[in-house]
């Protein structure tokens, strides 16, 4: 797809508009985001709207404020809030097949190996979206088979999980372990034995691997189910090492997809389970038990990705050979939010090695670090039904979702003065009238009142701002205008700067804090650096986990663990 004119002047009209408003270079990345929010037709699209939008912005960039005035009062002006295009509520959601209301049984299959992050989002969501839908049920079903040495089952992470579905909002009607099932899968196995569709293998790794990749069948395919019973026993009893047995469905050895030959039903393992020990030695492989569990807790449609539609014909091979009528399947296409590199192997590992400080370290994306910036899980949910159930794969910035948190927390989220790698100004000629100013908490909101704020004559700006504007006019934002000194030495700490007038004129624009009242801040970013800043004094008297907006910064939230009065102050940064 290219863009068409109509996208494009819509993009335009975006882009000028940023531009205005903020008084600066307008941002593509919010350009387009907002535009994706409004028009959930492009999002399958994102690329080229934004390479579009990339395109526009440099064009604008290069004109001056007075120009960008001018080509945005001849396309109408500012658009007020209340006359924007409101966000898409909701993608489309097709009926279930079969379904009936009261009856419908879905469920959450995670593997308690990490926290979840924003690529479950979709899992979480629209299961639960399709259970308030048909007033069914949602049962938690942990896929805590034995794992593996390099994917563990670990204690925590049962409980971590639960305190994520807490922080969506979603309460499950029913909780299951896999673990606790193990012994209650045993007989559907030799069901499975004695209808012919399995067989006990004892081929090395490679060689299976050789002979499902030349669709050749091993020795053991040839076994009756009497001999595979008799096996079966022996893996039951403890006859054979670790490696040297699993039981295997016979499917077709030509299948066209290789992966579908013979897959491996059960396996043998002694690695020690948090929940049961050394209790079972031999376990399930995850498309088994749910073939089977899908059947005895009652689910009736199964909910998840199209990348998972192998374990859809495991399960149905299965319920054929066995006479049974099982669930519907419906899936979804991959949506992947392009800055978000999401490994929860990887983050696993740093966690575990201190690399991340917690599994809420803003760079793991999971849930519960997207909670700690500040971002709410309504906005998440927003974003995620946005996409309806599309199969196909959509891949969208994160100013997408930011797009949506900002419609919620917009509104009622107070404004603070932030200035990071701080430079000390002494105005000369500040005149002492301007010693405290009034300033409102919300440039839109009234209701939130204004508090008092200490001004000169000593401020911190920002170190390049001051030395991007050295020798010349600069305002200070809703205050007065300066005259900053000729040259600025490298690491200068403080300078001194010349009071010009009050009057607001066209001129670079400085975040600023007034020294008097500065309190240090440390600003964690989402790629877990910190910046050292300065903040106005009131931060310091907010309480822990408190949102507000960093004027020409973005969104913060006070950081978990941090407590009035302390200093610094810690904030986790959100977003722009």
């Amino acid at each position: 797809m290219s863009v068409n004119s109509e996208t494009a002047l819509r993009l335009r009209r975006l882009a000028l508009e940023n531009a205005v408003v903020h008084g600066d270079a307008p941002r593509a990345a919010s350009v387009v985001g907002r535009m994706l929010s409004v028009d959930a037709s492009l999002r399958a699209h994102a690329d080229e709207v934004r390479a579009a939008a990339e395109e526009i912005v440099r064009e604008i960039a290069s004109l001056s404020p007075d120009e960008r005035v001018r080509r945005l009062a001849a396309m109408g002006g500012v658009t007020p809030a209340a006359e924007r295009p409101p966000a898409t509520e909701g993608g489309e959601f097709p009926d279930l097949p079969g379904a009936t209301r009261g009856e419908v049984v879905v469920r959450l299959a995670p593997f308690p190996s990490g926290a979840l992050h924003a690529g479950n989002a979709r899992m979480l969501f629209v299961n639960e979206y399709y259970r308030r839908r048909y007033d069914g049920r949602l049962l938690l079903v942990y896929d805590d088979t034995i794992g593996s040495e390099e994917k563990k089952v670990e204690r925590e992470f049962f409980d971590i999980i639960r305190g994520d579905l807490e922080l969506a909002g979603i309460v499950p009607d029913a909780v299951y372990y896999k673990s606790d099932r193990v012994a209650s899968f045993y007989p559907w196995a030799e069901r499975v034995i004695d209808a012919g569709g399995a067989y006990v293998c004892h081929c090395p790794a490679e060689t299976l691997r050789e002979n499902r990749a030349h669709g050749v069948a091993c020795p053991e395919r040839a076994q009756t189910a009497l001999e595979t019973r008799a096996e079966w026993d022996r893996m039951l009893r403890g006859d054979f090492a670790v490696g040297t047995a699993v039981l295997r469905l016979r499917s077709d050895i030509r299948d066209p997809d290789p992966a579908f030959r013979d897959r491996v039903l059960f396996r043998l393992s002694d690695l020690d389970h948090p929940r049961v020990g050394q209790r079972y030695r031999v376990w399930p492989m995850l498309e088994f038990s749910w073939a089977i569990d899908d059947i005895e807790l009652g689910v009736t449609h199964v909910l998840r990705g199209k990348d998972l539609v192998i374990e859809d014909r495991m399960e149905r091979f299965l319920w054929d050979l066995l006479g049974l009528r099982g669930p519907q399947f419906v899936h979804w296409g991959l949506l992947r939010i392009r800055e978000a590199k999401l490994s929860k192997s990887k983050s696993y590992r740093e966690v575990k090695d201190g690399v991340f400080d917690g599994w809420d370290d803003p760079r793991t994306w999971s849930l519960r670090s997207l909670d700690r910036r500040g971002i709410s899980m309504e906005a998440l949910r927003q974003f995620t039904l946005s996409f309806g159930l599309s199969l196909s794969d959509i891949e969208v910035p994160a100013e997408s979702l930011y797009a949506e948190n900002r419609k919620i927390v917009d509104a009622s989220t107070a404004r603070r003065s932030f200035v990071p790698d701080p430079i000390q100004v002494r105005v000369e000629g500040w005149p002492s009238e301007l010693g405290r100013i009034a300033v409102a908490n919300h440039p839109d909101r009234e209701e939130l009142g204004t508090r008092s704020v200490a001004t000169g004559p000593e401020f911190f700006l920002p170190r390049k701002d001051v030395v991007a504007h050295a020798g010349s006019e600069v305002r200070l934002k809703d205050l007065a205008n300066l005259r900053l000194p000729p040259a600025i030495a490298a690491g200068a700490a403080e300078i001194v700067a010349q009071f010009v007038d009050r009057p607001n004129r066209r001129l670079p624009r400085l975040q600023w804090v007034g020294a008097s009242e500065a309190v240090p801040v440390e600003l964690l970013g989402i790629d877990g650096s910190w910046t050292a800043g300065i903040a106005e004094g009131a931060i310091a008297r907010a309480e822990a986990r408190q949102r507000f907006q960093f004027e020409r910064v973005g969104f913060v939230r006070l950081d978990r663990g941090w407590a009035p009065g302390q200093l610094p102050v810690r904030v986790v940064f959100g977003h722009p």
